[in-house]
């Protein structure tokens, strides 16, 4: 259900409560909120879009495909007995030598392109992409507790930007490198790291230690939780395809992304601490706390109804 009790800690937080929380804030910042996921959707594939309009072009070919009669079928396999006769005598008459030698070319190319291509790819995620999906994340964590800015998705080349690069290049190698062993190690791992990104967008100054050590620290017990929460959107997935993503860009994923948000404020701040390594900072702030509330009113002991020109406390 829902509403289910997910205990973290001394505190609990809801599936409802998050998702409660994610669409008050994405309702009071709708079009922004639908812009942005746009572009993290685009960056880390979210989106359902392509596949729905995939295989919605696939039944449409599919039906019309159902029409061919009986005699189409023969033609078809007649022309396909020609072809392959006509290959053989080519194949027969060709010199084998050349053939390999063109095959071998070919590979060759096809590699050297491939490794370019992948290499464009991971030089544009590791310094353009992964950057932008901090922004996100920090719109979304914003835009919580107040109508964020869309400029929110830049915040990483302007703080930190090479420690953002580099502590996100290092979640996407291990997350690839642990999905290399099994297909299960690899989900555990990708909810192990998921908020990496959040701390990041809250804390640019996050060395790549602290925020591996931070995430893994926060999803201890939660891995599970994080997991159910997001198939309590499968409804919507469903709904999403049917509309051929067109519910997704415009409902479901600002809807997912607010209550990831949601999940990472409720760890970060809900959930005590395990350890504090250095307590001096949170002592001192409890006694400046504590002189606070002692402070003495000035108004004390004072007659209130005295006459303004007659009163000596202003």
């Amino acid at each position: 259900m829902a509403s289910s009790k997910i205990r973290g800690g001394k505190n609990m937080w809801t599936r409802a409560e998050l998702k409660d929380r994610a669409k008050f804030a994405f309702k009071r910042n709708y079009w922004r909120s639908v812009l942005i996921s746009l572009l993290l959707a685009f960056l880390i594939g979210g989106g359902s879009g392509a596949g729905s309009a995939g295989s919605a072009l696939s039944s449409a070919l599919g039906s019309d495909g159902s029409d061919i009669t009986s005699d189409s079928y023969d033609d078809f396999y007649d022309d396909a007995d020609d072809i392959w006769y006509d290959m053989n005598d080519i194949y027969d008459n060709t010199d084998h030598t050349a053939l390999l030698f063109a095959g071998v070319i070919f590979v060759v190319i096809f590699i050297i392109v491939f490794v370019i291509i992948m290499a464009i790819t991971i030089l544009l995620d590791a310094f353009i992409f992964n950057p932008l999906e901090v922004g996100c994340k920090r719109f979304y964590l914003r835009n919580l507790n107040e109508a964020a800015l869309v400029g929110n998705a830049g915040y990483a080349f302007d703080n930190n930007y090479k420690n953002i690069a580099k502590t996100m290049f290092f979640r996407d190698l291990y997350t690839v490198l642990w999905s290399m062993l099994f297909i299960i190690p690899g989900i555990v791992k990708s909810y192990e790291y998921q908020m990496i990104p959040y701390l990041l967008a809250d804390n640019p100054q996050m060395t790549k230690e602290e925020a591996f050590a931070e995430s893994k620290r926060m999803m201890q017990g939660q891995k599970w939780n994080a997991f159910v929460l997001d198939l309590s959107f499968i409804g919507w997935d469903i709904l999403s395809g049917m509309t051929m993503g067109i519910l997704g860009i415009f409902y479901v994923q600002p809807y997912k992304d607010g209550t990831h948000a949601a999940l990472y404020e409720a760890l970060r701040y809900r959930t005590p601490y395990q350890q504090i390594q250095d307590p001096a900072p949170y002592q001192q702030n409890a006694a400046m706390d504590q002189q606070t509330t002692e402070m003495p009113n000035r108004f004390e002991n004072q007659n209130m109804d005295q006459p303004f020109e007659d009163r000596t406390d202003y």
